[in-house]
This record gives structure tokens, C-alpha cells and sequence, in this order.
């Protein structure tokens, strides 16, 4: 192991440029992330001291197509980003998990209290327990360790921000006490337990399993407990394009009953045929049976029952045309799929509040700047917060320029799609 003396020597004679070009993909962001680990380093060294430490990272991620399919164990194609939870971290023997979080400050938990039924949930100490927890609890190792975490996941830009902070703790787990066997797959589903258990939070598998195995992934939730994970090529910065997000500002406040009108609606259709969900039925079985779950369930859940099979059916489409790299042909599925989800799944903004429409404006202004080159849709669960537009690199910075000048300074980034999950990168 190397120092914090070293590691910030190192760091600033340039000798780690290639390791971090390699894992943040962007040339125009070295000096940005050496800064930042400089920085991460020297509150390390504040809180816990010098001496030997490991470095570990795990990204954010952005839904690539399959909005709205996972939590009826559809297919989605997801994919880590270049933002990460970046931590510093040293082993202890102290019996406890000692962490800095920028943001939140010092948390503190005893390794002999993680199933403490009576710690509160919805905070990120429920999180750090119910990771360590889990991990345990399926016949790993735990100890205990000391760390400064810092995130430049944007929180509540649709990048599951606490999705990448549950996969770093279980790569730190995984990495020091049980030689780092503990799958990336693994490592997803035990986040996800942590959040639904323990943080009290109802979320699916995807956000988990794009932070946590990285790159462009396709994932078949079908077989519940055994999703099916496969690696596709994504050649978009190869052939001239970059992923721009847009953060639009709005709130999510009073939106839980439009998100659960969602599930609500396509559970209903499949209770039609006795199932639970939506997989459970024959596709075309489903859009020959329209009429029927518009007479019994109603119109909108008619629609979104169009929408989960025709996006499973572009899901599967996109991963032929990027094997085959077929760019055009990609970024054409990209606004079938955009398309899609504003007329069919109507997840764009509230029926009950139709006059604010952020995203609207957002894909609006896109085509309006973008012109015949545009290819942009909404993100993660709609009705508020977050676009992606697929935009050529000579036109990206002016792009962003003009959704700033919409949506506020810093609304729109650009970003670079990272082939690693969650790993340990010294």
C-alpha cells in the first residue's frame, strides 16, 4: 500500500495521469479529478492521519433505454458514467466503520450493531449498515475500516447517487476482507437489499447493477432473483458523440402517486392473466389484448402496457445495432424511445400539474438547438428532473451553454460513458 505522502507525490508529478485517464475517460478532466483526489487525500490525513491507505471508486450511472421496464422484470440498457464516490480508506481494527462523508460529516457504526432494529432508516447510515449487513449476512467477511468518501454524482439528477455510494462501501468490504470475490453482480444486489431494507426506500435492481458492474450493460430482470447480465460495446465517443444531462430543477415533491400510478397501472394489466407482472406474458400476447385492458384496467394503463413491450422489443434492437456499430441507427431507437415514453408511458410531467413542464421545455429546447441532430429523452422516473441528449462533440459546449441559460448554471453536463464499476483503483 502506498502512503497519502506518496499517493498526493505521485498525484502531483503527474505519475497517476494514465490511471485516472483510464477510468474517467476524458483528457479535459484530469486536472479537475487530480485536484479532487488531492483533495480527498489531505481530509483523509485531517480526520484519520498519514500512512498506508487503498483508494476506491464506484460511478454513477444513466439509463440508456428501458424506462419504466425494470420493476416489471423487463430488459434495460444501462450504463456507468464518469462520476464516481471516490474513498480513502484504511484498515482498522476498531470494531467499527469510521467514515467521513463530505456532506454529511463524520458517521460512526459499530460493527456489533449492524441489525439494530431501532437505528433509523432514510439516512446514509442505514445504507453503510445495511450494506455491511448484507454482506454478512450471505457469509462474507466484515471488518472494520476507517475512510473519507467524497461524490461528484449529481444527487437527485437521476444518476443514483446513493446507488454508487452503497456499491463503493460493498467494494470496500469485498476488496479488503474477502479478496475482492465478491462479484459485481453480487455487489448490486446486496445495494439494493441495503436501500430497500434498510434505508426503507422501494427501488428496483438497475441502479445498483449499472454502478456496480460498469460499462454499458444490458440486464433481463425476468428471472427475479437471477437477473441475467450481459456487457454490449457502445462506440458513441468512437464515431463524434457525447452524453449530455440535463438537470431541469424540478422538484419531485407531491410526484410519488404519478410514480406509483406507473407500477399500479401495469400490475393491473397483468393481474388480467393471474400474474404479478408484466414479463409473465407473452408480448404479443399482451398488444393483442389492448381492447381488453382498456375495458377493465383503463386507457393510460392500455398505453403503458403498449410502451414496457415496445421498449423491451428497442432494448433488444439497440444491442444489435451497437454490436454491429451502427451509430445512426442507435440514436434513431433513442427518440423512438423518447417517443415513446412522452405518448405512451406519459411520464413527462403531472396530468395533476400540467402547467409545470420542465422536461418538456428541456426535449423542446433540444430540438430547437439541436435542429435534425437531435436525440434526446427523458431519464430515470420523469414528471420532474432529468434528460439525456446524445449531442456531437463540436456542438456539445454550446448545447450546454443554452440549457444553462434555461435551467441555471451547472443544469447540463457532459459526460463520458467508464467501462469500470465499482473497483479499487489503488
Amino acid at each position: 500500500m502506498k502512503t497519502v505522502k506518496l499517493l498526493r507525490e505521485q498525484l502531483e508529478s503527474d505519475e497517476l495521469k494514465d490511471t485516472l485517464l483510464d477510468v474517467y475517460a476524458d483528457p479535459s478532466m484530469m486536472t479537475y479529478e487530480t485536484e479532487r483526489y488531492i483533495h480527498a487525500l489531505d481530509r483523509f490525513e485531517e480526520e484519520f492521519g498519514d500512512g498506508p491507505v487503498h483508494i476506491f471508486s464506484a460511478p454513477g450511472r444513466t439509463e440508456v433505454c428501458g424506462n419504466h421496464t425494470d420493476h416489471q422484470r423487463g430488459e434495460v440498457l444501462a450504463a456507468s458514467i464518469n462520476r464516481d464516490v471516490l474513498a480513502i480508506v484504511r484498515e482498522t481494527n476498531s470494531g467499527k466503520l469510521d467514515i467521513y462523508s463530505e456532506g454529511y460529516g463524520r458517521l460512526v457504526i459499530p460493527l456489533n450493531s449492524l441489525d439494530d432494529k431501532s437505528a433509523k432508516t432514510g439516512n446514509a447510515c442505514s445504507l453503510i449498515r445495511g450494506v455491511a449487513a448484507t454482506v454478512k449476512n450471505r457469509g462474507y467477511n466484515i471488518g472494520s475500516f476507517e475512510a473519507y468518501i467524497t461524490s461528484d454524482v449529481l444527487i437527485g439528477a437521476g444518476l443514483s447517487s446513493s446507488a454508487a455510494f452503497e456499491t463503493v462501501i460493498g467494494t470496500i468490504l469485498s476488496y479488503l476482507f474477502n479478496e475482492g470475490k465478491i462479484s459485481a453482480i453480487e455487489i448490486g444486489i446486496i445495494g439494493q437489499i441495503a436501500e430497500n431494507v434498510y434505508f426503507g426506500k422501494p427501488c428496483g435492481l438497475m441502479d445498483q447493477m449499472a454502478c456496480s458492474v460498469g460499462g454499458l450493460i444490458h440486464i433481463n430482470f425476468k428471472e427475479k432473483e437471477n437477473p441475467v447480465v450481459e456487457k454490449v460495446p457502445f462506440p458513441l465517443t468512437d464515431n463524434g458523440y457525447c452524453l449530455c444531462i440535463t438537470d431541469t430543477k424540478g422538484s419531485h415533491a407531491n410526484l410519488t402517486p404519478d410514480y406509483a400510478a406507473i407500477t399500479e397501472e401495469m400490475k393491473a394489466a397483468a393481474a388480467l392473466w393471474g400474474k404479478e407482472v408484466l414479463s409473465e406474458i407473452d408480448e404479443d400476447e399482451l398488444l393483442r389484448s389492448i381492447k381488453l385492458i382498456k375495458d377493465k384496467v383503463n386507457d393510460r394503463a392500455a398505453l403503458r402496457v403498449i410502451h414496457y413491450v415496445t421498449e423491451n422489443r428497442r432494448v433488444r434492437r439497440a444491442i444489435e445495432v451497437l454490436k454491429s456499430g451502427d451509430i445512426d441507427a442507435f440514436l434513431n431507437i433513442e427518440n423512438e424511445a423518447g417517443d415513446s415514453s412522452f405518448k405512451c408511458l406519459q411520464n413527462i410531467y403531472s396530468a395533476s400539474n400540467p402547467k409545470v413542464q420542465g422536461i418538456s421545455i428541456a426535449l423542446a429546447a433540444s430540438k430547437l438547438y439541436l435542429k435534425d441532430d437531435c436525440y434526446a429523452r427523458v431519464q430515470g422516473g420523469g414528471f420532474a428532473g432529468t434528460i439525456q441528449a446524445y449531442v456531437k462533440n463540436e456542438l456539445a459546449k454550446g448545447y450546454c451553454e443554452y440549457m444553462n441559460s434555461i435551467f441555471g448554471d451547472g443544469s447540463c453536463n457532459i459526460l463520458k460513458i467508464r467501462k469500470y464499476g465499482g473497483m479499487q483503483i489503488i
